[in-house]
């Protein structure tokens, strides 16, 4: 995460001074640099299949992160704009009710492909904008956690999965030349199916989560 820190920070520095990209408050393209705090759930939604024999009410949670991220807008109007963002955001798995304090699945690293749409509000100099759009959770490095190993998985993997994300924010000049800062929100809806494997290949647990995070932003914009 340091190395995704220092890139972000010298991106944003770049952009600001270069000449070629003078800055515009009502420019076709915004770049956002952020700090992100992505909250999951995590919890079982279905178990598809049980092999360990689970106890009853046992359930799991992910815990919270905070990222860089760095976000890029295109205005194809001065109302509606289309805006992508790129980040990695790394979790672990952990249980909670009759699994409390089990170690289910580690090192859980995500990359949220996601596009917005979004309409920004006529409200002076103070921009607030609605957005919606698909979304697309690839996720890899996934390790079963020391409990789940102790049960016999030797491998897990978790699915790639399309969802859909609704957003909110605001954006604030702070200049005539570009710079601005921005609060953004969004509510994903998302699960993925967790598959746990024995040394043998046998598919010994498999269960479904709801993720559903919601993804809170604030940083510095530039448009140009």
């Amino acid at each position: 995460m340091r190395k995704l820190t220092l890139l972000a920070a010298m991106t944003a520095a770049t952009m600001l001074s270069s000449p070629a990209l003078a800055g515009n408050p009502e420019g076709r393209l915004q770049v956002k640099v952020l700090a992100t705090g992505v909250l999951p759930d995590g919890k079982i939604d279905k178990v598809k299949t049980d092999l360990i024999g689970l106890p009853a009410g046992s359930q799991t949670k992910a815990n919270n992160n905070v990222v860089p991220t760095l976000a890029v807008e295109y205005f194809a109007t001065p109302n509606i704009s289309v805006e992508t963002i790129c980040c990695f955001t790394q979790h672990h798995v952990t249980g909670t009710g009759a699994l409390a304090g089990a170690n289910i699945v580690n090192h859980v690293l995500i990359l949220p492909a996601t596009v917005t749409l979004k309409y920004h509000l006529d409200a002076g100099p103070i921009k607030p904008y609605i957005g919606a759009g698909p979304s697309l959770f690839v996720i890899f490095g996934e390790k079963p956690g020391s409990d789940a190993r102790a049960l016999g998985a030797t491998r897990t993997k978790m699915s790639n999965e399309v969802g859909f994300a609704l957003q909110g924010g605001v954006d604030i000049p702070v200049n005539d030349t570009g710079l601005g800062i921005s609060l953004d929100a969004k509510k994903y809806f998302m699960n993925t199916t967790a598959h746990f494997y024995t040394a043998t290949g046998v598919e010994a647990l498999t269960t479904k989560h709801s993720l559903d995070p919601w993804v809170i932003s604030g940083g510095v914009t530039y448009r140009f």
